[in-house]
């Protein structure tokens, strides 16, 4: 599934040949995502994308009609830029031609995705996003706003580092990395841990997924292969998918368990 880095590697990858750019023609060659495709998609011929961010792991073209266009990639879901003439792949659902020539096509082989025409406003304010936690990667998400988060709460930090309210695209591998790195056993209790503790998990959160978002590279090109499927970034990762294999650090072998209906690997020695 495509996560915070894969999606920011999408955005740099797109921006290049989109910003800035009008739209020509809009093409909806299926309309049955997890939320059907807008309608209205039809009427944005002729619009300029002005901007292209990411929150969270949406993606969000805004337009110079201040409308926005709202994209998740879902569990399969994927952007490329492609040449007009060049054949549709079967799961290419959505497709936009912009005045330089180019195509964005949306494929997503489970159409868990989302592709919809947001009216004029602040797109914040959408259900799907108007109550997400901060970006890891800025200035709001620190320690002091982590232990706020952590302070009431008895369960699992892994558990609570992946809630989205708390602070957003922590996926499954980047908790458990992240967790390494800082030392923290998955299982221990949030409101147990000290705040100094907590500093060095945000710190770890950070430096795990601005690797990843580094591994990806700046284009679209380095992120997929070339049938246009997603090219999930490989990475020396210490904890993750390593059950009873010999910690990076101290030889100990890792160990695995559930927790929260996800895989959650540690180190016993390092991680405490």
């Amino acid at each position: 599934m495509p996560e915070l880095p894969e999606v920011e590697t999408t955005r740099r990858g797109i921006e290049p040949y989109v910003g800035g750019q009008t739209i020509r023609e809009v093409i909806v060659r299926r309309h049955d995502l997890r939320q059907p495709v807008s309608p209205s998609l039809a009427t944005l011929e002729g619009r300029r994308v002005t901007a292209i961010d990411r929150r969270s792991k949406y993606l969000l073209l805004s337009l110079d009609d201040a409308t926005s266009l709202l994209v998740h990639l879902g569990m399969s879901g994927s952007l490329r830029i492609d040449e007009p003439g060049e054949p549709f792949k079967k799961h290419d659902h959505v497709a936009m031609t912009f005045a330089n020539g180019r195509q964005l096509r949306f494929h997503d082989p489970r159409r868990f995705g989302i592709f919809l025409h947001l009216p004029a406003g602040d797109p914040m304010k959408h259900p799907l996003l108007q109550s997400l936690g901060p970006e890891p990667l800025s200035d709001d998400f620190n320690a002091q706003a982590l232990a706020t988060a952590c302070a009431k709460r008895n369960s699992a930090i892994k558990l609570v580092i992946m809630d989205a309210k708390v602070v957003v695209g922590v996926g499954n591998i980047y908790a458990s990395e992240a967790l390494f790195r800082a030392g923290i056993l998955p299982q221990t209790q949030a409101n147990k841990i000290s705040k100094p503790r907590l500093a060095r998990l945000v710190e770890a959160i950070r430096a795990v997924l601005t690797a990843s978002i580094e591994a990806g590279g700046t284009t679209l090109r380095d992120f997929l292969h070339s049938d246009g499927q997603p090219g999930y970034f490989v990475q020396r990762l210490n904890v993750y998918d390593r059950k009873e294999k010999p910690c990076r650090k101290c030889g100990t072998p890792i160990r695995h368990a559930v927790l929260g209906q996800r895989s959650t690997y540690w180190c016993p020695k390092c991680q405490r």
